[in-house]
């Protein structure tokens, strides 16, 4: 912060985020109201608006930044998907207002044989999207891309030499992989943004993921590589949270990436202590890992207030997180969960003052 209080970390947004309204979810067969809602990125901007953080447009992508970290079939599908559901009649013959899964190839399904590409359009939604939560109507896709064009223009400008840009991103990000979306996810906005970073001339990326879930989509996009450091501090996937199958602490990566992943996860019930601890072992193992530029999931739904998650971090646990990732380097930060409307706006501003005292945003 400036010795008059503003937040100089500069915020790039797009009111497009604005556009996703999946209108509930379906959970254990039910649909229910969603907490991944619009005014999460309200809440948020408002917040930052009044600490005087300056606002940027974003950038359109290329949609190579896109196919650099997602295969293109998921990328046609989402792109598409909204389009064919209408054409199909699911919204004016059945009333299915969104897109959702009920079929999914798993291995145990297939047992051995191919995936063959569905002739039905609700058949073929189960090939990409691996839970019934994840919905899709008709403004996500041209969210989903604003939210990834708000990373990507984050990694340009710290590229540039900003040391800490913060991409008000929603969707968020961090569960979808390669080939995959899900966990209210549909295109990795930190995997897009470390790329870019990668191509922009950083020889090692460091993702720092605190949300409070397992990124299971990024440490799938980077598993097998050496030059982007993955590291997660989360609710303990075996404790019975999502994403349930990954996530564990034995998950260390493979082939040349073997020692580059790291998954530090905490009993639910765990406050400021053993989470601030788990941070700064993954930010030790960053600096041993020599990154240049550091991408930040900041999810906040590790608080207290927060209905997603059993953490108990407070908003002065998350500054000094952000503190202490700010002194690793030059940062992007990208944001993920966080669904406590009355807490959400506290606690990003929490986050991002740490960083910005932790010399991780300075002029030039």
């Amino acid at each position: 912060m400036t010795d008059e209080g503003c937040l100089r970390i500069p915020v790039v947004w797009s009111a497009d985020c604005l556009r996703h309204e999946p209108a509930g979810e379906v959970w254990l067969g039910g649909r229910e109201p969603s907490t991944e809602v619009p005014e999460r990125a309200s809440v948020i901007l408002r917040s930052l608006q009044s600490a005087g953080a300056p606002i940027l447009a974003p950038d359109a992508h290329d949609e190579a930044a896109l196919l650099a970290v997602h295969r293109p079939e998921l990328v046609r599908h989402l792109a598409t998907i909204w389009s064919d559901w209408q054409a199909g009649g699911y919204l004016s013959d059945y009333g299915r207002d969104r897109v959702v899964p009920y079929v999914f190839p798993t291995s145990a399904m297939l047992a051995g044989l191919p995936v063959r590409p569905p002739a039905a359009t609700h058949g073929r939604v189960g090939m990409f999207c691996y839970d019934t939560m994840t919905l899709v109507g008709p403004g996500s896709w041209e969210a989903v891309c604003a939210a990834a064009d708000s990373a990507s223009t984050a990694a340009r400008l710290v590229a540039a030499g900003q040391r800490a840009v913060y991409a008000l991103c929603r969707p968020p990000g961090h569960h979808a992989g390669p080939a995959s979306y899900g966990g209210s996810c549909y295109l990795n906005n930190a995997a897009i943004a470390a790329q870019a970073l990668r191509q922009a001339g950083a020889a090692r990326v460091a993702v720092v993921d605190i949300d409070a879930h397992h990124g299971n989509g990024t440490q799938a996009i980077f598993y097998g590589r050496a030059d982007v450091f993955y590291g997660s501090v989360h609710v303990d996937p075996g404790a019975g949270w999502f994403p349930h199958y990954m996530g564990f602490a034995d998950e260390r990566g493979m082939g040349a990436g073997q020692g580059a992943n790291r998954n530090l996860p905490l009993a639910p019930g765990s406050s400021d202590a053993p989470w601030l601890a788990a941070v700064s072992e993954l930010c030790a193992e960053v600096r041993a890992h020599r990154a240049d530029a550091i991408v930040l999931s900041l999810g906040v739904d590790a608080a207290a207030t927060d209905p997603e998650s059993p953490l108990l971090v407070t908003a002065e646990g998350y500054r000094a997180a952000g503190e202490l990732i700010g002194q690793l380097g030059p940062v992007v930060v990208v944001q993920e969960g966080g669904y406590d409307l009355a807490s959400l706006g506290e606690y990003v501003l929490a986050a991002l003052t740490g960083i910005d005292a932790g010399r991780g945003y300075r002029e030039g």
